[in-house]
């Protein structure tokens, strides 16, 4: 199969090279070594009393896109068309660039692995142009690929066999879940087979100590929660150790996220034409800004009105159009009259 400059294509190792990974794998599993070879942290067993928890030094959690993702396993999911793609492309160069991901979050460089199982060389060079400015030299440490085998047939052992061949290993995206995920067993229940399609990017992300970030679809309902519209079962959020997932609704995209490690995500971000995502921050912050500039533009239209007038004009819970008055009263927003009416300031 021809390759370009584009696109690499990670094929099975020698029957060698597995035999060793394996016999690698065991022997750190039955000693408890990290993939470095030494005993993890302060013992050699897995198994530990409280005290000794207690003494033990780690290391602070390293985060590869700050204060969103971090080393360990995360689940992106979203609608189709919605820009998942794009976004992990803006985090990636941003990795592998030391750049600012979303417009804002400054990244340390490291060598990153995209695999957009979805798209081609073609295609994947056109997104490239779109986001990278011309002129600008395209990043020697982002490594792309558009074919990957599947998870129990030789998927983990290419990541782990690029993850070696790089001097600072960071990022690996799977875009998406579906074309690396094995193939289910007569034998599963489904929440079984969930659990094993991404159990082992948990595992992985953890020998290798670098962010795998797998991208999944939700489902067509909306849920109260976003994160209950990950398609599939509670498996999948289960076996990793971060799921976010991307939403949009008449008020713009939000990116909610929650995992064992981070501090959970709310944020309103952007899609520009030219496929750039930008932060724009707390998603209640942003929504409230908007609101406040639909209740601004209703007074301008209305001159004296109660917040009942307010919330028929643009179409808003009354309740909200009440509070969101009483707060631009106190920021000099708004003027209040008696009877329940506001007015601009004169």
């Amino acid at each position: 199969m021809a390759s370009s400059e584009w696109e690499v294509l990670l094929t099975r190792p020698t029957d060698e090279l597995i035999a060793a990974d394996l016999m690698h794998d065991a022997y750190r599993g039955c000693i408890n070594l990290g993939p470095d070879g030494r005993d993890i942290e302060a013992g050699s067993s897995p198994s530990m009393t409280a005290a000794q928890l207690q003494e033990m030094q780690f290391d602070e959690l390293q985060y590869v896109i700050p204060g969103y993702v971090a080393e360990g396993a995360t689940l992106l999911a979203g609608k189709p068309k919605l820009g998942k793609s794009w976004l992990v492309l803006d985090w990636c160069i941003s990795v592998a660039i030391g750049g600012y991901a979303m417009g804002s979050q400054k990244c340390k460089q490291g060598d990153v692995l995209y695999a957009a199982l979805e798209d081609n060389a073609r295609r994947l060079q056109r997104r490239m142009k779109q986001v990278i400015p011309a002129g600008d030299t395209w990043p020697e440490r982002l490594t792309l690929t558009t074919t990957m085998k599947r998870t129990d047939d030789g998927g983990l052992a290419a990541i782990r066999d690029w993850a070696r061949s790089c001097s600072n290993p960071r990022l690996v995206v799977i875009d998406t879940l579906a074309k690396v995920r094995p193939p289910a067993k007569n034998k599963d229940n489904p929440y079984e087979a969930d659990y094993r399609a991404v159990s082992p990017f948990l595992a992985l992300a953890a020998e290798l100590q670098l962010a795998i970030i797998i991208v999944h679809h939700t489902r067509k309902q909306d849920a109260d929660d976003p994160l209950d519209m990950v398609s599939g079962t509670t498996g999948l959020t289960g076996g990793v150790d971060a799921v976010m997932v991307l939403t949009r609704d008449g008020q713009g995209t939000i990116l909610t996220g929650r995992g064992r490690d981070i501090e959970d995500i709310e944020s309103a971000v952007k899609l520009d034409t030219s496929g750039r995502w930008s932060l724009l921050g707390d998603a209640d912050e942003v929504r409230r800004s908007r609101e406040r500039k639909l209740i601004l533009e209703a007074m301008k239209e209305l001159g004296e009105a109660g917040p009942k007038d307010v919330a028929e004009a643009t179409e808003m819970k009354a309740d909200n159009v009440k509070y969101l008055m009483r707060k631009m009263v106190q920021q000099n927003e708004l003027e209040k009259l008696e009877h329940g009416r506001y007015r601009l300031p004169q």
